[in-house]
């Protein structure tokens, strides 16, 4: 299949190439630039802009249901799946090929859209996340017994977090992560906006706790990431050996050299963080979880200068939750807005594949890569509200095929 006629954007950073050629073969990128020859199968893209398929290294699939309800029994497993089905399909519709699920899903929703009985990305997944007792993550009733949180876990379906405590729990919920499809462990190391017990200046795990996850990440070839929004707890976990944070609220300068020592990649989460303080109900949860967003806005987007500065690896995740999840696209606009519309674009493909350690694989248009592209009806970096607008992203290739056509 030869695309001709595109502006080519290949997320290296590189300049657009106009009129650049792309030939797919086996579902892979085969070479660039050269003229079809006859008979060949011709994807005419003139006018439009082709870029690597974007990735969102910070998802929730598994809640993509008014989260309240959710938790308390009042939806039925069909009536979820078919909230997380509809998220899929509206994710690769956007043209997000690839996503990292960083807690909610269990294998079950990962193997059906690889089968493609289901329209959808991508998707990693570490499977249910590590949260202590009352830390981020477990939403249990107050007056329920934590030793029941389980039980609201839909199996193959939907498991938000484990409840570990110490280091021989941590190690054993970390391998039920893994036997449960995971390639990667999440672990939530301070408190959190959306949390019923906890502030965002908490810490939670101890070293010994973090550390026994990294161990058995190591043992798999992979790596821990952690929800943290101070620099304490940040710390902590950088000691115990995880190699990337998301959030990342408090990083400064200091905290920035600290994680290019030792090899820590940030997923900076924006869009969640606007959308909660417009209206935390839109996503079934109390109004006044907008409150607590407080300074995450504005230490986010200062931890993104200081990380760029110290040579941090920065990726990018939406971290959308509840069942208005659309606008994924709206991470790359409000991180145009920090940086610059390719900077966004690169941490949104190239940068994130690095993240994810998927990056021999896809994240640039290069030969060899998997076909995955995204295809725009305008300039993203002229125009960077063209990266919230599924209706002007005429063009989606997973893989080397068409998923979406609407030239």
């Amino acid at each position: 299949m030869w695309l001709v006629g595109a502006t080519v954007i290949d997320g290296t950073g590189a300049d657009p190439v106009p009129g650049q050629s792309v030939l797919v073969e086996d579902g892979r990128i085969a070479a660039l630039g050269g003229t079809p020859p006859a008979g060949a199968e011709v994807v005419d893209l003139t006018g439009l802009v082709l870029t690597p398929g974007l990735i969102d290294a910070h998802v929730h699939l598994g809640l993509s249901s008014d989260i309240t309800r959710a938790h308390t029994f009042e939806l039925s497993a069909a009536e979820r799946a078919a909230d997380m089905f509809e998220n899929c399909r509206q994710t690769l519709d956007s043209g997000f090929t690839t996503v990292r699920d960083t807690g909610g899903v269990d294998r079950g929703i990962a193997d059906v859209v690889a089968s493609g009985k289901v329209p959808g990305p991508r998707i990693l997944h570490c499977g249910p996340l590590l949260a202590q007792t009352g830390g981020h993550g477990h939403l249990g009733a107050a007056w329920e017994d934590p030793a029941d949180w389980s039980d609201h876990h839909v199996p193959g379906l939907a498991a938000i977090s484990l409840v570990s405590d110490g280091a021989e729990e941590v190690r054993k919920n970390a391998r039920e992560a893994f036997r449960r499809g995971a390639s990667f462990l999440k672990m939530c190391v301070t408190g959190g906006v959306v949390s019923h017990y906890d502030s965002l200046t908490d810490t939670q795990f101890t070293f010994d706790e973090i550390a026994a996850a990294v161990a058995e990440a190591t043992a798999r070839n992979t790596y821990v990431t952690v929800h943290a929004h101070n620099n304490r707890g940040l710390r902590i976990a950088i000691e115990a050996g995880v190699k990337c944070v998301e959030h990342g609220t408090e990083i400064d300068g200091e905290m920035a050299q600290l994680m290019v020592d030792h090899g820590v990649a940030h997923v900076p989460t924006l869009a969640v963080c606007h959308a909660l303080l417009a209206d935390s109900t839109e996503a079934g949860l109390p109004a006044h979880i907008g409150a607590r967003v407080g300074d995450a806005i504005d230490g986010q987007r200062r931890a993104i200068l200081a990380g760029r500065a110290a040579g941090v690896l920065i990726g990018s995740g939406s971290d959308l939750i509840g069942p208005n999840q659309q606008h994924r696209g709206r991470e790359l606009v409000l991180r145009s807005e920090i940086e610059n519309p390719l900077q966004a674009l690169v941490s949104a493909t190239r940068d994130n594949a690095r993240v994810l350690r998927i990056d021999d694989e896809v994240g640039t248009v290069e030969p060899g890569k998997i076909a995955d592209l995204a295809v725009f009806s305008a300039n993203p970096l002229n125009d960077p509200a063209v990266f919230d607008d599924p209706a002007r992203i005429p063009v989606v290739i997973q893989a080397g095929r068409l998923v979406k056509d609407r030239r």
